[in-house]
């Protein structure tokens, strides 16, 4: 059977019944629109994601997957369509509210880590909690609460070149957690990683989210990944699909 796409104007979910828990989304896109010049990259993608659900986003190389999450961060603005992040529209808002949402409320973590180099691994989870005015004792100590959690407390004062890319994604996903945000997105977080490597991560992150109640979105190829996750959707050309990723 042929793939078809989601009406534009549409989220992929059935609409909630009760009214004030549409409001409350963590995610509402609907029919995404986004160019490259000539080459379109989002072809009405619409979306919902509830508070505290896990959903991973498939689909070959160049299929959309990483400009959609370009723009629920914020990150990119759509030629077109409606976009909520936290009850915030991101079509009207500012860069400013924009990086505002993306530091206190949505934690990024991207396949290569993208750690800072020249601090150490500590710094790195520190980071966000500091540039929100966290005093430095707060800051560390939920750095080295994280850094435990996720076994990498003996390479705290190491740089990111120093340790393994098991560790050094660790720390990314830690200083993702740092802020404990309502939402979490992940691109290919463990695309770069070995199997064990990879499950630790997963493991991490869909702990970490459950146990704050935060939505999890995660792009993947990995249909082990995949299996971490509550809901899995596919996406094709720029839209999702129906009849693929459990659909």
């Amino acid at each position: 059977m042929s793939a078809q796409t989601w009406p534009q104007d549409a989220c992929l979910q059935t609409a909630p019944s009760d009214p004030s828990k549409a409001r409350t989304m963590a995610v509402k896109a609907t029919g995404l629109h986004l160019s490259y010049g000539s080459t379109h990259a989002l072809r009405g993608a619409s979306l919902c994601v509830d508070p505290g659900e896990s959903v991973a986003i498939m689909g070959a190389s160049g299929s959309g997957k990483t400009s959609l999450m370009g723009c629920l961060a914020g990150l990119l603005q759509p030629s077109a369509g409606r976009l909520t992040v936290l009850g915030q529209d991101l079509h009207t808002a500012s860069e400013a509210t924009r990086r505002k949402l993306r530091l206190r409320n949505v934690g990024m973590v991207f396949q290569y880590g993208e750690l800072l180099p020249e601090l150490t691994i500590r710094e790195n989870v520190m980071l966000p909690l500091q540039l929100l005015g966290t005093r430095n004792k707060n800051a560390r100590q939920r750095a080295d609460e994280l850094l435990e959690r996720f076994d990498i407390a003996a390479v705290a004062t190491q740089r990111p070149q120093h340790v393994s890319g098991g560790q050094a994604q660790r720390a990314a996903v830690a200083r993702a957690l740092a802020t404990k945000p309502p939402l979490i997105m992940a691109d290919e977080p463990t695309g770069a990683l070995d199997t064990a490597a990879g499950e630790t991560v997963m493991l991490g992150l869909t702990g970490a989210a459950a146990e704050s109640g935060a939505s999890l979105i995660v792009i993947t190829h990995d249909h082990r990944v995949a299996a971490y996750l509550d809901k899995h959707l596919t996406m094709s050309d720029g839209s999702f699909i129906t009849g693929a990723g459990g659909w």
